[in-house]
């Protein structure tokens, strides 16, 4: 099928094979999102394996998300130029050395420094915002379901891996499982790129739609409306980061155990992966500024609902109600992008703002470590994760009222 072909068949709906590269790109970050887990999994051996104290032993997670970070920014750009191949290559070398190196860490600061450069800057960071961009491309009709179905890769790992970690971590121990890891990600993921070699004719779209090749926000410089998308993703992500972050370490201190507390976060994340879907349906039909305040305001609300309990079975139910809750803020940020940015700087501008969301998952993940030293309690910290979340359903409620609550008509891709 040529460039001009596919184009023509994008205008009538999405081609089958969009829908099949959806399926591999899934399948690769569901792999590659063990960046973000395995380190909370791992929290509790780390600490007592080096001696530290929580806000330390938090310290690799930190690293892990500011590397994720500022690595998204850089495969968003490597994407929009070179095609999601080449960085995805890449990526997954450097995703693979990482975990080994993890494994032979002798000090604190080197599995901290190997999670934040190879696993999280050039690891992991390259199997999903530029996966979650380059998806973007193959959809026009149903772009928001398909990108929150990308987007799913992240909790679907944090469904699957927390309880693999642990068991292996219980089993055969910390060192020996992160090197496992390394392992399976090169051997796995490096097959499934060859799936992915066809670029999206996204330049022949543009000229046959019609369209402008720069859609612009009504009443919104675009370096404002950019602005605004990165401080809405730091703010829901600090909110959002403490029970992910900690949850395990909660139950471990609470007396269930940290096997139990990796149940419960993958929970968590499975709600997500029902919640993002659902988000996703609903963003292409009422718009994605409207999924992004309904989402945010059902996480602060249950943030809220941690704080009165402390049993086994409350604790699992909330959980389960702050991942229905959560799950569908970040992908909406995607489609913003998407409805208001051309397509040609899809990957770094979605990279820059799911960059974003990781520094707020990195300050996050450390403040309430730090907010649970000072206080030897994790009250104080949801406290904090919903004053955070207030900011957050402020830039929605702006960037309603600025833009239309309406579904606006999306560029194509």
């Amino acid at each position: 099928m040529s460039d001009r072909d596919g184009a023509l068949r994008m205008q009538e709906g999405d081609p089958p094979y969009a829908w099949f590269r959806l399926a591999i790109s899934l399948l690769v970050t569901t792999i590659g999102g063990v960046g973000l887990w395995s380190v909370v999994v791992a929290l509790p051996a780390v600490e007592a394996e080096f001696q530290v104290a929580r806000a330390d032993a938090a310290l690799p997670y930190t690293l892990l998300m500011v590397g994720f970070a500022v690595g998204g920014i850089l495969m968003g750009r490597l994407a929009d130029r070179f095609g999601v191949l080449p960085p995805l290559v890449g990526g997954t070398c450097m995703l693979a050395l990482g975990y080994i190196l993890a494994g032979q860490a002798q000090s604190l600061w080197q599995f901290a420094l190997a999670h934040g450069v190879l696993i999280g800057l050039l690891g992991s960071s390259a199997t999903f915002g530029p996966m979650i961009a380059d998806i973007s491309r193959w959809f026009t009709k149903h772009r928001g379901i398909a990108v929150a179905i990308c987007a799913c890769g992240s909790y679907m790992a944090g469904t699957v891996w927390p309880p693999i970690a642990q068991h292996f971590i219980d089993s055969v121990g910390w060192r020996m499982t992160h090197v496992g890891i390394g392992l399976f990600c090169l051997v796995t993921i490096l097959p499934l790129t060859l799936l992915l070699r066809r670029r999206a004719p996204a330049p022949v779209i543009l000229a046959a739609a019609g369209s402008p090749s720069k859609p612009a926000a009504p009443n919104l410089s675009p370096r404002l409306l950019q602005g605004l998308l990165v401080a809405a993703g730091v703010l829901c992500c600090v909110a959002m980061a403490m029970p992910q972050v900690h949850i395990v370490a909660l139950c471990a201190d609470l007396g269930f155990g940290s096997a139990r507390g990796a149940q419960m976060l993958s929970l968590m994340l499975a709600t997500g992966i029902i919640s993002r879907l659902f988000f996703g349906w609903l963003a292409d039909r009422i718009g994605p500024l409207w999924t992004l305040l309904t989402s945010s305001g059902l996480q602060a609300l249950s943030l809220l609902l941690f704080l009165p309990f402390d049993g086994l079975a409350p604790l699992f139910i909330v959980s389960a109600l702050f991942g229905l809750a959560q799950g569908g803020i970040v992908p909406t940020y995607a489609m913003i992008v998407r409805e208001y940015f051309p397509a040609s700087e899809a990957g770094a501008r979605i990279g820059l703002v799911l960059s974003a969301t990781l520094v707020g998952m990195a300050i996050g993940g450390w403040m309430s470590g730090a907010i649970y030293d000072l206080t030897l309690s994790y009250e104080a910290a949801f406290l904090n994760g919903f004053a955070w979340n207030l900011a957050n359903i402020a830039i929605a409620l702006f960037l309603l009222l600025r833009l239309g609550g309406g579904r606006r008509a999306m560029a194509p891709a």
